[in-house]
């Protein structure tokens, strides 16, 4: 128990709207307030760390009594740091309600600190948000356009920087397509899926039968819905009234209005991996030992970690029962998947089995190997930080690229100066990813009912 004395002063004046004033202890005591400063800033501490309810349980194990509104409160009457004069920004965005509404979070690149949250993601509202604080010399960003129109509205003097993790992710992307293209690649030829082990011609021949006319329904719904989304693209409908008028999913409308070719959808559909894939070369070898009981090999390859159904084992093994030949485990074919992760990872970080895999797959399929030089060519540009040098690798690919691959190069050249930059500069969006990552934690903490106003001080007033 603190007993306190402190003094009260009149004040004489007729007009003054105060007529009494207490003294105030530096440090204890301040004007309206229950609470002394430092135990305000306790209760503000707890409710930015863990919030409102979560931050009341843990205020009452600490002897504070106080409810989750009154944290909250405490929290959006704090008072946010001045943001000065910021010379490196990074700006990029979150979501908000996914799917539906995305805001900004924008962040001081020096100090790797988040400095404001916006509420949306428009050109507009960047342009702003840079008008009101002016200063910025440089402004890191992901490849979306309304970014980049903002910021050369609003800091035309600013250089803006792509994120290099962006362009390997969207350079990863057109090998995937590059590598579906060539799927026919993948497949071992026949003198050495014999040496191999693999399974029999005859074999290959009834399992394509069985699943032909399922492909063939699959193949003419894809055609259908692509030749009607692309038609509505044409009229200059959007995606989500394309969705509306077609019943059709919005990422299914976007990736069938990205498709230029209907066959760049079906290479995908005929290169889907099973889930039962990882556990045919086990099939394969209990089969032939005499096993042919499904519900029996289902049970095994559970053991294995098969999360799929019975049914689908089922499906499997009746083609092959009507094989003359036993079937014979052997290595697979690679994915596409697989292969993408081959051309696109550094080689030291391939296995000496997947280095041997991606050789024999390369002197198959010659422009799988021209895809991997140019790969390489442009990981060592990005990771010496030779941005000068993108330009002719851009020529090469031009020249010897694959379609996906020169699309690619198409989209760098719409935002070539960001581009350099991104290849050239030291920095990076990598600190801005980490914050998103964060802001997703605190919204799920808050189980998605917090409004903006106080997402933005958990997230600036960092603990």
């Amino acid at each position: 128990m603190i007993d306190l004395r402190v003094r009260r002063f009149f004040c004489d004046t007729i007009d003054c709207t105060a007529k009494t004033f207490a003294e105030q202890i530096p440090g204890l005591t301040r004007s309206w307030s229950r609470r002394t400063p430092v135990l305000g800033a306790m209760i503000a501490a707890i409710g930015l760390a863990v919030a409102g309810r979560a931050g009341a349980r843990l205020a009452t194990r600490l002897g504070v009594a106080v409810g989750r509104d009154t944290l909250l409160r405490a929290v959006r009457a704090m008072t946010d740091p001045e943001i000065g004069e910021v010379s490196v920004l990074g700006i990029d965005d979150f979501a908000i309600r996914r799917g539906h509404v995305y805001g900004t979070i924008v962040l001081d690149m020096v100090t790797s600190k988040p400095i404001d949250l916006l509420a949306d993601r428009t050109a507009d509202t960047v342009a702003d948000w840079l008008k009101e604080h002016p200063g910025a010399e440089v402004v890191c960003r992901d490849r979306a356009g309304a970014y980049a129109e903002g910021i050369r509205v609003g800091a035309p003097d600013a250089v803006q920087v792509a994120d290099r993790w962006h362009l390997w992710h969207n350079l990863a992307e057109a090998v995937e397509k590059t590598v579906t293209r060539h799927r026919a690649d993948l497949r071992l030829p026949v003198e050495d899926a014999e040496d191999a082990g693999a399974v029999t011609a005859g074999i290959d021949e009834i399992v394509h039968a069985e699943v032909e006319p399922i492909d063939g329904r699959l193949v003419a719904r894809t055609r259908e819905r692509h030749a009607a989304v692309r038609q509505l693209v044409c009229q200059g409908m959007s995606i989500s009234a394309i969705g509306r008028k077609l019943s059709l999913d919005r990422r299914t409308v976007r990736r069938f209005a990205r498709a230029t070719e209907v066959e760049e959808l079906l290479t995908k559909a005929e290169s889907r991996a099973s889930l039962l894939d990882e556990f045919k070369p086990h099939l394969h070898e209990r089969f032939n030992a005499g096993c042919t009981d499904a519900a029996r090999l289902t049970r095994e390859i559970v053991e294995l970690g098969y999360r799929g159904s019975d049914k689908t084992v089922r499906r499997y093994l009746q083609p092959l029962r009507s094989a003359r030949d036993p079937l014979q485990s052997g290595p697979a074919a690679p994915s596409v998947r697989q292969a993408t992760g081959w051309l696109t990872r550094h080689p030291d970080r391939l296995t000496a089995d997947e280095h041997t895999q991606l050789e024999a797959l390369l002197e198959r399929s010659p422009a799988l190997a021209t895809t991997r030089d140019l790969v390489h060519d442009f990981a060592e540009i990005m990771i010496e930080r030779r941005g000068s040098d993108l330009g002719a690798w851009m020529t090469d690919v031009d020249t010897k690229g694959d379609r996906a691959l020169r699309s690619f190069v198409t989209g760098l050249r719409r935002d070539l100066d960001a581009v350099i930059a991104g290849l050239t500069l030291p920095y990076s969006s990598g600190p801005v990813e980490g914050h998103i990552n964060r802001i997703k934690m605190l919204k799920r903490q808050m189980y998605g009912r917090a409004n903006l106003d106080l997402l933005r001080k958990r997230v600036i007033h960092a603990v």
